[in-house]
């Protein structure tokens, strides 16, 4: 059915993230653009704009692609608070607390489980992130895997399969049976419901040799590769990912020059998520030092209830700013355009003609105030799929 026309008018700044004129985020001044059947189907001056069956008046704020929050984990339960004080007093995050919220999990329902992911995804729409991906990796036994991602799958297309989150209890002193497991009989019940593959490489979960016999076991099935990678120490993660070709090596805190060097040599996205260090009171990536060196850097939040309980993609563009060396601009094109290259997006992230009329209307007059006012509820409203929320 036809949804007719809309026209969103008096926009003071579009950032279409077109590239346009050596501008990455493709800025237009007194814009307007129209939405026809879901996608963006003109852009241009506000005195030029067409007539059309609706109408939504910017007043002169900005409006920006949707966010595109190429990492989260989203499917589990309870929470992990005290953890959290505990860092805030002084002890030092291991990613252990993984296991707990395994326990949890396990024991949850289904619809315990889908009232949080749905509770979740409504957060992330009303700060305007139009597209996530999800993650599971808090079931770690062959079940709760696939009922995770069946269930990633009623909110998002984007759905991962991380069986290779860490070694659960069970398997402490067996890794390499579990390392089995998870190329098996896991990954033959994940993979109906997944698009892509993951494993958390690092001191602690999961080692050089098992991630790439994952990674493998993975793309022989059809699935593209993501990879959790340097957030605890440096390690082989980045180098192996950028070698199986993977769409995104995330977290990238502690990198080599070998490791920088790979990646912007590559088209492997370096998908940062400041969240987890203000969480965990851990260094902040460099994402300068990874723009200088040309590599396709994204934001995401990281969200999960250990070590980044946050679903604010505008609270990660503040930080971005602020602890990272990133301009504005560039953390905004980050959160939007990067986010869709690391998902292999090229229908969102952009407000371009033909992309999904996924947007933002902020209540500011430049993207600017993401940044400049961190912690402000700026988004006024929401489109995603040119129907507004």
């Amino acid at each position: 059915m036809r949804r007719g026309s809309l026209l969103v008018d008096h926009i003071g700044e579009l950032v279409t993230n077109d590239g346009r004129d050596g501008d990455p985020l493709g800025v237009r001044r007194d814009a307007a653009l129209l939405v026809e059947d879901g996608q963006v189907a003109w852009i241009g001056s506000a005195r030029d704009a067409p007539a059309a069956d609706r109408r939504i008046d910017a007043g002169g704020a900005a409006v920006l692609p949707g966010f595109v929050d190429s990492h989260a984990h989203l499917v589990f339960a309870g929470d992990r608070a005290a953890e959290f004080a505990a860092r805030m007093a002084g002890e030092r995050y291991t990613g252990g607390g993984i296991r707990t919220t395994v326990g949890a999990t396990r024991a949850a329902s289904d619809d315990d489980l889908r009232a949080t992911v749905g509770r979740l995804r409504a957060e992330m729409l009303r700060q305007g992130t139009t597209t996530v991906e999800i993650k599971s990796g808090y079931g770690l036994n062959v079940a709760d895997e696939a009922r995770s991602l069946r269930i990633a799958a009623e909110f998002t297309e984007d759905t991962t399969f991380l069986g290779a989150h860490v070694v659960p209890a069970e398997y402490a002193h067996r890794p390499d049976d579990y390392v089995g497991m998870v190329c098996g009989p896991m990954l033959a019940a994940a993979a109906p419901y997944a698009r892509w593959i993951d494993v958390f490489c690092e001191r602690g979960a999961f080692d050089a040799d098992h991630t790439r016999a994952i990674l493998a076991c993975g793309q022989a099935a059809g699935l593209g590769v993501r990879l959790h990678a340097n957030q605890l120490g440096p390690g082989p993660g980045v180098r192996l990912g950028v070698e199986l070709g993977a769409a995104s090596v995330d977290h990238c805190t502690h990198l080599t020059d070998a490791d920088v060097d790979a990646l912007a040599g590559s088209e492997t996205v370096a998908t940062l998520l400041p969240g987890a260090e203000f969480s965990t009171r851990s260094p902040y990536p460099d994402a300068r030092r990874l723009l200088d060196a040309g590599a396709t850097v994204a934001l995401a939040t990281d969200c999960n209830p250990g070590s980044s309980y946050t679903s604010s993609m505008p609270f990660c563009v503040a930080l971005a700013v602020r602890e990272m060396r990133m301009t504005p601009a560039e953390a905004v094109w980050a959160a939007t355009a990067g986010g869709a290259a690391a998902l292999r997006r090229t229908d969102v992230g952009r407000l371009t003609p033909g992309a999904r009329a996924d947007l933002i209307i902020l209540d500011a007059p430049s993207h600017l105030h993401l940044a400049y006012r961190p912690g402000v509820p700026l988004i006024r409203q929401v489109l995603h799929n040119g129907v507004p929320r």
